[in-house]
C-alpha cells in the first residue's frame, strides 16, 4: 500500500517589511508551503527613505521587488493583496478579494505615523514611513525653495525658508542633517532672488535631549554637530498645534507661533491596523501605540501558531521595556520565529528570543554621525564611515548596493544631488501658477494675474 503524501505545512507571512522578509528567507529551505502576503509588490529599505525625502536617492535606489528576492525559495510564493481580517478558529486570514488558510501565521504589518490625537495635522505635516511619504516631503522641501525664489514679502519669504522638524530622534536628526547640507551648500548657488543661507531649520524635541535612546554624551556630540551645520535645536519643546502656514510649539509656559511653510513630522508611530484586528479576534492585549502585546517566544498567550513581529510587536520581556522599533530588532525577530516554528515540528526546545543590541547608528550630515557600539561610543568621520558600511551591507539586492554606493560618491565629491524633482499638479498652484497657465503670487490671490503663456 501507498502512504498518502503529508500536506507541507503552512506558513503565512504578513507583510514584507524587514521582519516579514527576513522570515521568508528563513524558511527558504524549510520544506513548509511558504506565503508572503504584502499590499506593496516591493520591501522597502526605510532607514534610507530620508534621501529620497532630501533628493539624494531615487525610490527605486531603496526598494527592491519581492518576488525576485525570494524568486529562488522554490517553496515560496508572493502575494500582492490587502489582509483586513483574520479568524484564529478556522485558521485563516481575510484578504480584500479573498482568503488565505494557514498552518503558522506570522504577523509584521508595521507601524505608521502618530499625531497624538491630531491626525488633521497630516496634511500639513507628512511623515516618512512610505515612498508616498519620501516623495511627498520632496516635494514639499523643494517646493518651499521656488515659491520662496518668486516671493516678494520678506516675511512670506522667511516662512517658506523655514523648516520644522517635530521629533528629535533619528528620522528627525537625519532629517534635520540633510536639509541643512541641502540649503547651506547643494542649492546656495542655485537661485538669484533668494540667499539659501538664510534657511532657517528647526528641530523640535519633546525631552530634554535629542536621540533619547542613545548615550547622553552621542546625544550631546549630535546636537553640537547639528548646530554647527546650522541647525536650531528646540528641547522640551512640544508642538500645539499645525497649520499650513505656522507651527505652535510650547516650551515650559512659554507659547510660540513660528511662520513656517513646511513642517515634517518624525515623533510619533502608532501600530498598523492590524493590531486591532488582532485583539479583537484573539483577546491579544495592546498597547497605548497599538502594538500586540507578546510571549517571551513572539506568540500570542492563547494562540501560540499565531507570531506578531517586527514593529507590530510590544516585546517587553527585555529590560522590562520594549525593544525599539528598528530595523535589527525586526531581522532578528524574523529569523527567531522561523527556526522556532521548524524546531517545534521537531519536536526540539526552543529558548525565549532575545535581542542582541550590537549598534545604534545616526548620521547627522557630511563626515559626522554617531555609534554606539556598546562597549565603545564615538562620532565624526569614523562613525560615519561605519554608518555607511552598514547600510550599504543591509541593502537586499547588489544592484541596489551598487547604485547607492555610486550616488553617494557622486554626492561626496560634487556636493550635487540628483533627484530634486517636484511632481505633482497641486505644485504648480503652489508655485503661483494656475490651471490656465497664469501666475500669480504665492501667498496672494488670483485677483491680479500675469500671463506666462502663449
Amino acid at each position: 500500500m501507498v502512504e498518502p503524501m503529508k500536506t507541507p505545512h503552512k506558513v503565512v507571512i504578513v507583510g514584507g517589511g524587514f521582519a516579514g522578509l527576513y522570515a521568508a528567507k528563513a524558511l527558504g529551505k524549510s520544506g513548509f508551503d511558504v506565503t508572503l502576503v504584502d499590499k506593496r509588490n516591493f520591501h522597502l529599505f526605510q532607514p534610507l527613505l530620508y534621501q529620497v525625502a532630501t533628493g539624494t536617492l531615487s525610490p527605486a535606489d531603496i526598494s527592491s521587488p519581492l518576488r525576485a528576492i525570494l524568486n529562488r525559495q522554490k517553496n515560496t510564493r508572493v502575494l500582492m493583496g490587502e489582509v483586513i481580517d483574520l479568524d484564529p478558529q478556522q485558521q485563516k486570514i481575510i484578504l480584500r478579494n479573498g482568503e488565505l488558510a494557514y498552518d503558522s501565521l506570522i504577523v509584521a504589518t508595521g507601524v505608521s505615523h502618530h499625531y497624538f490625537g491630531n491626525d488633521n495635522w497630516a496634511e500639513v505635516a507628512p511623515g516618512l514611513k512610505t515612498v508616498e511619504d519620501a516623495l511627498e516631503m520632496r516635494r514639499r522641501i523643494f517646493l518651499a525653495f521656488e515659491a520662496a525664489e518668486k516671493e516678494t514679502d520678506p516675511e512670506k519669504r522667511r516662512a517658506w525658508l523655514t523648516f520644522a522638524i517635530a521629533g528629535g530622534g533619528p528620522t528627525g536628526v537625519e532629517l534635520a542633517g540633510a536639509i541643512a547640507e541641502l540649503a547651506y551648500s547643494t542649492l546656495k548657488r542655485d537661485f538669484r532672488n533668494i540667499d539659501t543661507k538664510e534657511t532657517q531649520i528647526l528641530l523640535i524635541e519633546g525631552m530634554d535631549r535629542i536621540l533619547p535612546p542613545y548615550d547622553p554624551k552621542l546625544s550631546a556630540q549630535a546636537a553640537h554637530s547639528l548646530e554647527r551645520l546650522g541647525v536650531t535645536i528646540k528641547t522640551k519643546t512640544l508642538v500645539t498645534n499645525v497649520t499650513e502656514d505656522a507651527v505652535t510649539i510650547r516650551q515650559g509656559e512659554n507659547i510660540e507661533s513660528i511662520p513656517a511653510r513646511t513642517v515634517l513630522w518624525a515623533a510619533g508611530v502608532k501600530a498598523s491596523s492590524m493590531g486591532e484586528a488582532i485583539a479583537q479576534r484573539t483577546g491579544a492585549q495592546l498597547d497605548r501605540a497599538g502594538r500586540v502585546i507578546v510571549e517571551p517566544d513572539l506568540s500570542l498567550a492563547n494562540y501560540s501558531n499565531i507570531f506578531i513581529i517586527g514593529d507590530l510587536a510590544n516585546y517587553s520581556h527585555q529590560d522590562d521595556k520594549p525593544l525599539p522599533g528598528v530595523a535589527p530588532v525586526a531581522m532578528q525577530e524574523g529569523q527567531y520565529v522561523a527556526e522556532l516554528i521548524q524546531r517545534r515540528l521537531q519536536g526540539q526546545a526552543v529558548t525565549p528570543f532575545r535581542y542582541v543590541d550590537i549598534a545604534s547608528l545616526a548620521v547627522i550630515g557630511r563626515n559626522a554621525a554617531v555609534v554606539d557600539l556598546r562597549f565603545v561610543k564615538f562620532s565624526g568621520l569614523f562613525a560615519w564611515l561605519i554608518w555607511l558600511f552598514v547600510h550599504i551591507y543591509y541593502l537586499i539586492e547588489f544592484d541596489n548596493k551598487l547604485v547607492v554606493i555610486f550616488q553617494w560618491g557622486w554626492n561626496y565629491f560634487t556636493r550635487k544631488r540628483g533627484a530634486r524633482l517636484i511632481t505633482g499638479e497641486e505644485s504648480l498652484l503652489q508655485l503661483g501658477i494656475d490651471e490656465n497657465g497664469d501666475y500669480y503670487a504665492p501667498s496672494g490671490d488670483r485677483a491680479n494675474v500675469v500671463t506666462t503663456h502663449t
